[in-house]
């Protein structure tokens, strides 16, 4: 004899995936190599300038302001740009969101953040029923790309795994069939 519907646990009757934005291990180590980098090189070139030391474990006040301090001065300001940009993707946590499959109000809900301005929040939205099928897509090389796209009717394919460091095949897999079982659709690719 089966439950009723309602006695179900939530998990038979929503599937939430969170993806990981920008808010990665990685992200964090470059953006604070790059801010020590930019730190060090415009630091040394304000030695060189005005011939005071600023940096305990060098001597760059032996360097010549023109060429070589002003080249540092500009390598340290572009390393500062670029990390005050690492720093402020990590802070809104672009690419970070959730795909939510939900039974009991029969949508997809994908959920993404952006950058700043009017299209901040992506959020997509598809009727459980337009959905077609799961497709893996792995491509070996020297860019390797392993992703899952959900093929709804008119749509097209939409993804819905992170950017940047692929998933392990196993990882993909498992994903890809869990939300295929769930769906009730075909899994393409593999």
């Amino acid at each position: 004899m089966t439950a009723p519907a309602a006695s179900k646990p939530q998990r038979d009757r929503i599937l939430r995936q969170s993806v990981l934005g920008s808010r990665r291990f990685s992200n964090y180590w470059w953006a604070t190599v790059v801010l020590i980098g930019g730190v060090g090189f415009f630091l040394a070139s304000l030695s060189s300038y005005f011939k005071i030391n600023f940096i305990p474990f060098s001597n760059p006040t032996e360097l010549i302001f023109v060429p070589q301090g002003i080249a540092m001065g500009f390598y340290g300001v572009a390393a500062l740009m670029l990390s005050s940009y690492l720093w402020g993707v990590i802070l809104l946590d672009v690419g970070g969101g959730y795909n939510e499959f939900n039974r009991e109000t029969n949508q997809v809900t994908i959920f993404r953040n952006g950058f700043p301005g009017k299209n901040r929040r992506i959020e997509l939205t598809y009727p459980l029923e337009d959905i077609q099928s799961i497709r893996v897509d792995i491509r070996d090389g020297l860019s390797p790309q392993r992703a899952i796209y959900l093929a709804v009717k008119g749509k097209g394919e939409t993804p819905l795994t992170r950017v940047g460091q692929p998933l392990p095949l196993s990882d993909l897999e498992n994903q890809g069939a869990e939300l295929a079982r769930f769906l009730g659709v075909p899994l393409e690719g593999l």
